[in-house]
């Protein structure tokens, strides 16, 4: 475990420091002769302590180098035409991101040998899928970094660098020449979620059907610029983005199911992996989903095979994973960074505080222990990234969690429903979607009540970065200092799917 953590840490620091610092090959070099050096004393005691030291700045050496790699410039055979009206041949290669005045379409553009992606923001009136290919119009040009209403520079270029999208093109339009061809998956998966959303329209009204789409596949289209902002205010927002917790619920769901038809043991695990990465394909694959499903399919793959599973080496095995293909994601992705601290936090600071619950129920201890531990790991990172203060967030998330699995269910079977009898007996979608009618209601009611009251929030106008390293040192020696067994991880390994 020592070593895994000194090759994760060591790694990470290694591309924090390349990403926030740019520099050439001469501080990779420093570091190699610094892991050297430690290395040259690893036959003196304590070893263990030389051999970690070694080890962590090899690993920083190689996160610099892999960072290095990562930051390549735009293709050339692209930017001698910035600024220019341009027109391409592409293929939508994701689902459209619908705004109140327009909408943004990701698009691949194949020229000669290079390969880009950009990001097409083009009139509500355009009507493209994913797969389609299409020819598109606008003015070319480079995503710039700005400021942020709280006085944040936000590096735009970089986070949309991290989704492979170099270019921007504005102020133009697209139509498509050919639609997605049969065989393509990504056009049947963007499909599937829009016959999904559509039966969740025949079923309930809007904004309920809205939020009934976030939680089961995550999204905010639909919701409202004020309710967005009420659920944000709140600490709710997570129930409507794509999260572990969404992933792991689905994967039991279809176990549960296959375990009534009496089918063999590992086949239900294998059928619920399969489920859990159908989902995360329908619902739109992002860095969070991506690290739930890899920890949940760990998860699953320790339970069908009869292999502990420990929910910190999963953790920190699927952030090396990630990291390695995208090292983009570590600093330019919020919400990459979010999910991986919530996922730390419930791991390892839930048992702690836990423990010191005892006054409370077993249920209601478990609640809060596990709220309580995601709100404190993920608010450095919170008011450094947008400086929201919620002081709602433990009640509104208390009232709520308890009720997402059953919202969840709810929802997803109006939405099931509502795409398969709906379209012929309305009535039916109508009556099946009572119960999610009421419990979307009642999440809309938390977050609009705790968000409208006073001191509900409040913005932070710097929060410099030497303070959330403070932070999360001073959790790290707080989680450091309290020992717990294995047997504890193992209890929270569930958990850590969140």
């Amino acid at each position: 475990m020592s070593i895994l953590v000194a090759v994760v840490a060591g790694f990470a620091s290694g591309i924090s420091l390349r990403s926030l610092f740019y520099f050439d090959w001469e501080p990779v070099v420093f570091v190699l002769m610094m892991a050297a050096l430690i290395g040259a004393f690893a036959f003196m005691k304590p070893r263990r302590a030389y051999t970690l030291g070694a080890v962590f700045f090899i690993f920083v050496a190689l996160g610099m180098g892999r960072s290095a790699i990562a930051d390549t410039p735009a293709p050339e055979a692209f930017t001698r035409d910035l600024k220019h009206r341009v027109s391409y041949d592409a293929v939508v290669v994701g689902d459209p991101d619908i705004r109140e005045k327009s909408q943004r379409i990701a698009v691949e553009v194949i020229s000669g040998e290079d390969k880009v992606g950009m990001l097409a923001v083009m009139p509500l009136s355009a009507r493209v899928a994913v797969g389609d290919r299409v020819r598109v119009y606008g003015t070319l040009s480079l995503p710039q970094a700005f400021e942020t209403d709280g006085g944040r520079t936000f590096r735009y270029d970089k986070y949309l660098q991290a989704r492979n999208v170099r270019f921007l093109l504005q102020f133009g339009t697209i139509y498509t020449r050919e639609p997605a061809p049969w065989y393509s998956v990504p056009a049947a998966l963007a499909h599937m979620k829009h016959t999904f959303l559509d039966g969740l329209n025949r079923a309930l009204p809007n904004p309920p059907a809205a939020l009934a789409g976030g939680i089961v596949i995550g999204g905010k289209q639909g919701l409202g610029t004020e309710l967005q902002d009420a659920f944000t205010r709140s600490g709710l927002v997570q129930i409507i983005v794509l999260s572990g917790y969404n992933v792991m619920i689905v994967a039991e769901w279809v176990m549960a199911f296959l375990a009534l038809l009496l089918l063999p043991r590992r086949l239900q695990y294998f059928a619920g992996g399969a489920a859990l990465l159908l989902f995360v394909g329908i619902a739109g694959i992002s860095a969070t989903a991506v690290r739930a499903a890899i920890m949940a399919v760990i998860a699953l793959y320790a339970r069908a095979t009869g292999r502990s599973y420990a929910a910190s080496r999963a953790l920190l095995f699927t952030v090396f994973l990630m990291i390695v293909w995208n090292p983009l994601y570590l600093c330019f992705d919020p919400g990459f960074g979010l999910s991986v601290a919530a996922t730390a936090g419930i791991i390892w600071l839930s048992p702690i505080i836990e423990a010191r619950l005892t006054r409370l129920r077993p249920f209601l201890k478990n609640a809060v222990a596990t709220t309580l531990a995601a709100q404190i790991s993920v608010l450095p990172l919170l008011l450094y990234n947008i400086g929201l203060f919620s002081l709602v967030a433990l009640p509104a998330n208390l009232l709520v969690n308890p009720l997402m699995p059953l919202a969840m269910a709810s929802a997803a079977i109006a939405g099931v429903v509502g795409m398969t009898i709906g379209p012929f007996v309305p009535i039916i979608a109508t009556i099946v979607g009572y119960p999610a009618l009421i419990l979307m209601r009642y999440l809309i009611f938390i977050a609009e009540k705790s968000s409208a009251l006073p001191y509900a929030a409040f913005t932070i106008a710097r929060f410099p970065f030497l303070l959330v390293l403070a932070a999360y040192v001073a959790l790290v020696w707080v989680v450091a200092s309290k020992r717990f067994s294995t047997t504890d991880q193992f209890k929270f390994a569930k958990k850590a799917s969140t």
